[in-house]
């Protein structure tokens, strides 16, 4: 199953939508303003959470904590490494590796591939496609692929 996020443009804070392969809204993704550090929510279109990110700050490199019904979920950790971005997923043990700048990237479980990001060019707003592998959790999924758009903006600015 692909996935297709949309950043909204002329909005105040991080605003995205999910799409589904048919066009469809699926998701939606709220980041707060005036916080310290980035804060994400992650709703069905009823509005109910269905994952919160945050930012933990005062650490040396970014590291981001990914809660579901209020329990820790996982933890993503940029990794120290001199030439190439590298993050970690403790929790579920996955990594993300790839080209970020280009936002073409993949998270794995050893050879196993979870999720699959490349970037659509020529869009007005950041556009992404997320293609998932079988039976992987989707909420999960997104929500580390969300952690890494955050860190990368981070970059960026």
């Amino acid at each position: 199953m692909n996935l297709y996020i949309k950043q909204h443009i002329f909005t105040w804070g991080d605003q995205f939508s999910i799409y589904d392969e048919a066009g469809n809204e699926k998701y939606i993704v709220e980041g707060e303003i005036l916080t310290f550090g980035k804060k994400l929510h992650l709703y069905d279109l009823k509005r109910r959470e269905l994952a919160y990110i945050e930012q933990q700050l005062f650490t040396f490199l970014p590291k981001y904590v990914i809660y579901r019904d209020g329990m820790q979920m996982a933890e993503v950790v940029k990794e120290f490494t001199f030439f190439k971005q590298e993050y970690s997923v403790n929790g579920p043990g996955w990594y993300v590796h790839g080209d970020f700048f280009d936002h073409d990237y993949e998270v794995l479980d050893g050879d196993r591939v979870i999720a699959s990001v490349s970037k659509e060019w020529f869009t007005l707003g950041d556009a992404y496609e997320i293609s998932f592998g079988a039976n992987v959790d989707e909420i999960a999924a997104l929500s580390v692929v969300l952690v890494i758009d955050a860190c990368i903006d981070a970059q960026r600015n």
